[in-house]
């Protein structure tokens, strides 16, 4: 009888758990469902303005502010974009933005690297001072500096050339802090193995340093490319001439003459912001990387 029984009550706990089992399952997919559901709604209204941005661009000589308000096309026409194409020197201004961001990037690299790695590495009075102040500039607007910028371009008799759209910007705290948190997270036997082969303090950063932070690098590269592919006031600001200017300042001249088209204004902003989606998309696990280095750092 006493047999029968704990096997009953075996039995009973068996199933009681799988009870159990299968309520926790059900909730956890319960809430899965629900997150995914919330983040797709989340997405959807995020990319909501650049999905009515792209419709309408496709959608030529309608009025996008009618009642009711265009909000999908009723078909497909690109004849926005050939119009606009035609009617603005794109190859030039594509060319310009190239020029301007590699300029920037590249600066921008070199620097942050070479400013970040004595702040990390190196053992000198009055360090945390210095990058104490570097920190403390991050609470002053940047366009508090654009007179100061504007008459030190004017006195190095840059004004009007690309160096001089991107001098001012050169050099950022943001991204010493990044490279000085992933050089702290670098493992102080390598300097010292390169130190015991007899090689510089430069060598030592350029070859055995700087391979191991190229996801940061990689962050870096992504900002700079979306800060300096997208900016407009600066360059209006030191530019005397229009065909010098970089897509984003072209395309305000685009929406003072053609505000009442506003289907070619869309169609020019989709070429100039193209090319920064495709960028993030094919960087975006470098991105994720460096953040995470810099971080743990």
């Amino acid at each position: 009888m006493d047999t029968t029984n704990s096997k009953l009550r075996t039995q009973e706990s068996s199933y009681s758990g799988a009870a159990m089992k299968r309520g926790r399952t059900l909730r956890k997919s319960f809430y899965m469902i629900l997150m995914y559901i919330l983040l797709i709604l989340l997405a959807l209204f995020m990319t909501g303005p650049f999905l009515w941005l792209l419709s309408v661009s496709l959608m030529p000589g309608r009025n996008v502010f009618s009642t009711p308000p265009a909000i999908l096309p009723t078909f497909i026409d690109f004849g926005n974009y050939v119009q606009v194409w035609k009617f603005m020197d794109f190859p030039n201004y594509v060319y310009n933005t190239v020029v301007i961001t590699v300029l920037g990037v590249v600066l921008n690299i070199i620097l942050a690297c070479m400013t970040g790695y004595p702040l990390a590495v190196f053992r000198f009075r009055g360090r945390n001072l210095v990058f104490g102040l570097l920190i403390a500039t991050m609470i002053i607007p940047a366009s508090t500096a654009i007179i100061v910028h504007y008459l030190t371009i004017q006195a190095l008799h840059l004004g009007n050339s690309y160096l001089g759209v991107v001098l001012p910007s050169a050099v950022s705290v943001f991204n010493i802090f990044l490279m000085r948190q992933t050089f702290l997270n670098i493992p102080v036997d390598i300097r010292d193995s390169g130190k015991m082969d007899g090689a510089s303090e430069f060598r030592i950063w350029w070859q055995l340093i700087l391979p191991l932070v190229k996801p940061a690098i990689a962050v870096i590269a992504l900002l700079e490319v979306m800060g300096y592919w997208n900016s407009f006031i600066w360059p209006i600001v030191i530019l005397d001439d229009p065909e010098l200017y970089p897509l984003a300042a072209a395309l305000t001249y685009l929406n003072g003459q053609f505000a009442y088209n506003f289907g070619w204004i869309a169609a020019g902003t989709m070429i100039s912001v193209l090319p920064i989606i495709f960028v993030f998309l094919f960087t975006q696990k470098f991105y994720m990387e460096g953040l995470a280095g810099a971080v743990k750092g």
